[in-house]
């Protein structure tokens, strides 16, 4: 049956006042270009990509044995449309199992749910200087344990950190597989960051957290980033990352692409929960070990976007931000916009930024309740 949503739309070519009629696929955009939307007018949006996604709803993708619906569901609920299943460094045992859980949830997707597009691995080939909140169960990585994880659910991002013995050679190896190798967790300096996109490194992962920082002497992979990088990743709940910094990585990456780097505790209410095999607290709008590290985050991405504009940047770019750069990013090129023939993936939101509608593959969803 043919669905319908009226108000300022966001076509790759500017704002469409008018309507969409779309099924499973977007099948017309129909109405009058205009500069910006209306102050009163309800805004039709591309659903949100998010490619850093640990977990919410109570759930961690490492819980496996159904823990992928749930994180589906409820991060569908905030307007994420399309999601990577994001692992913790672990035994490889504890990996497979989490693997295995999201190739079910692959094989069996839920209407309105976020479509999972696949794994992004985080770990376990990341430095020891530069866990963040990742466990200390890191390894070298290699192509066979790579490959046997990629059988089990498809691995679409794999964060490494290159300066580690024999990383460079697997970064190129993992073009070859087809997957994007992300710069992250790494004590690296910015010659290491050179390196590793000389050798086929695609982006950064979580930008300016957890890696080496710029100093005008020692630019570090912060350093690298800004001045080589087409794309990298950036967690916008404005704890991990200064404002400042945000514009400062605007600036300098054409394709900055934001994530939630979500936890179990997202959407939930304060208390105390699990990311992989470390117990965290939820609270003050942050997540946190006991020593007080930030663990990533409770981030929904439809807040992400409020966050971005709260900050000055256009409501137009912050879509870019949460949706489209994203989607190009791992290849999805019929995601992260509204264009016909696209899958008809859409947030419906009101002049203040608040969801109305979200549509996953033309699949109403059930809102999140505040």
């Amino acid at each position: 049956m043919t669905q319908t949503v009226a108000g300022c739309i966001l076509t790759p070519q500017g704002w469409v006042r008018g309507q969409m009629l779309f099924t499973d696929r977007i099948h017309a955009i129909e109405g009058t270009p205009v500069a910006e939307p209306a102050f009163d007018e309800a805004l039709v949006l591309p659903g949100f990509v998010d490619l850093h996604v640990h977990g919410g709803g109570g759930a961690d993708v490492m819980d496996g044995h159904g823990a992928m619906d749930t994180i589906a569901r409820i991060h569908a609920s905030h307007g994420t449309t399309s999601l990577l299943a994001t692992t913790m460094t672990a035994p490889r045992s504890a990996i497979e199992l989490a693997m295995a859980d999201v190739g079910r949830a692959m094989q069996n997707p839920m209407p309105g749910a976020a479509h999972i597009l696949g794994v992004h691995l985080e770990g376990p080939f990341i430095s020891p200087a530069k866990l963040g909140a990742q466990p200390d169960v890191v390894r070298l990585g290699t192509t066979q344990e790579v490959s046997a994880l990629s059988a089990l659910a498809r691995i679409r991002v794999l964060t490494l950190a290159p300066e580690m013995a024999g990383h460079l050679d697997l970064i190129r190896e993992l073009g070859g597989m087809g997957i994007l190798a992300q710069i992250g967790h790494s004590s690296g300096s910015y010659e290491d960051g050179v390196a590793a996109l000389n050798a086929g490194a695609s982006g950064f992962t979580h930008l300016f957290n957890a890696m080496s920082p710029l100093h005008h002497r020692a630019p570090g992979m912060v350093g690298a980033a800004l001045a080589h990088a087409q794309y990298a990743e950036l967690i916008p709940d404005l704890l991990h990352v200064h404002p400042g910094a945000i514009r400062a990585a605007r600036r300098a990456i054409p394709k900055l692409f934001c994530v939630t780097d979500a936890t179990s505790g997202t959407g939930m209410p304060d208390g105390t929960y699990h990311l992989g095999s470390h117990t965290v607290t939820k609270c003050m709008g942050g997540v946190r070990l006991a020593d007080g590290t930030l663990a990533g985050s409770v981030l929904t991405m439809d807040q992400a976007l409020r966050n971005l504009v709260s900050i000055g940047i256009p409501l137009r770019d912050a879509a870019l931000h949460v949706s489209t750069h994203a989607a190009d990013y791992v290849g999805e090129h019929e995601r992260g916009r509204l264009q016909r023939g696209a899958h008809a993936d859409v947030v419906v939101m009101s002049p203040d930024l608040q969801l109305r509608h979200v549509f996953a593959q033309g699949h109403a969803v059930n809102l999140a309740v505040h």
